[in-house]
Parts: structure tokens; C-alpha cells; sequence
């Protein structure tokens, strides 16, 4: 395997699990103020970064590369409010595409089109991503000081219907 894009990919391990670890500390804030609906939500949230890291931790193994997890930083535990840990986490996945993006071009760059190949699902992940945080920051900035406590026990019941499915890969 490629030693720049096996190094690359050993990194975005890290940057996937550490968005796992800042999403389950979101999911314990949320549970830590009463809403559960939204830890929930995060809980899941965390789990589906967790499959992301091992996605690229299996194709990896399926390369022949050698895995080198690196140490995840502490993530925040305490935030303001609802609306200002999704505007933290909408800036966190607008950081993670940029990464992707980083792996992208590098992959392009040294002709590595089984990376290449890959990635284009990472790409498509990160649409979503982002625009479930920025739809999730869009419905809180819309509660006011009269109907806030309305929406966000609102938006609360909504997010705690959310499913996981798992991520199945392939077996390399």
C-alpha cells in the first residue's frame, strides 16, 4: 500500500474515532440536561463514526497496510445550549469533509484508484452529514424566547426516533 495514503488513512482513523468520542460526549451532555431525544440521536451518531473509522481500519487490512492508531484528544463536555453543540458540530463536520476532500486529492495525486474508489462513498457520507447538522442547527435557531422550550422538546422527540444501521463492509 501506498506509505503517503496508508499514513493519510491512519490519520483519518483518528479523526473518525475522535468524532465518535465528541459525539458521545454530546450524548452525555444532552443526557446530563434532561434531553434525551437528543443524546439518543448523538449516541448514534457516535456508533455510525465509529463504523466510519473501521471502514477505513478494514480496508486497510485489505491492502496489506498496517494499522497505527494514534492518540484522540480529549473532546469538549459542556456547551451553552442545544443550538451551539450543533453549531459545534456542524463546523466539526464541515472540518471532517475537508479531510476527506485532503484524501481525495491525494489519492488522485498518486494514482491510487482503489483509494480513489473508496473515498467516493466517504464523499457522499459527508453530504449527509453535514446537512443533518445544519437541518438539526436550522430548526433550534428558530426558537424563540416564547416557543423555545416548544421547539426543542419538539425537535427532542424527533431526534429520539432515529434508528442505527449498522454499516455493513465487505469482508476484505
Amino acid at each position: 500500500m501506498n506509505g503517503k495514503i496508508l499514513d493519510a488513512i491512519n490519520e483519518q482513523i483518528k479523526w473518525e474515532l475522535y468524532s465518535s468520542y465528541l459525539y458521545l460526549s454530546m450524548s452525555a451532555w444532552y443526557d446530563s440536561i434532561g434531553l434525551r431525544g437528543f443524546s439518543h440521536w448523538e449516541r448514534i451518531q457516535a456508533m455510525e463514526e465509529r463504523d466510519h473509522a473501521m471502514k477505513f481500519y478494514d480496508y486497510v487490512l485489505s491492502r496489506g497496510g498496517i494499522i497505527e492508531l494514534q492518540a484522540i484528544d480529549a473532546p469538549p463536555s459542556l456547551w451553552e445550549s442545544p443550538e451551539k453543540a450543533f453549531e459545534y458540530q456542524y463546523e466539526h463536520e464541515q472540518s471532517v469533509t475537508a479531510k476527506i476532500d485532503n484524501l481525495v486529492e491525494l489519492a488522485h495525486e498518486e494514482h491510487d484508484h482503489a483509494t480513489y474508489n473508496l473515498l467516493q462513498w466517504f464523499v457522499d457520507e459527508q453530504v449527509e452529514e453535514e446537512e443533518n447538522a445544519r437541518t438539526i442547527l436550522e430548526k433550534l435557531s428558530m426558537a424563540s424566547d416564547e416557543m423555545g422550550m416548544n421547539i426543542l422538546f419538539m425537535v427532542d422527540k424527533e431526534l429520539a426516533a432515529r434508528g442505527y444501521h449498522p454499516l455493513v463492509t465487505p469482508d476484505y
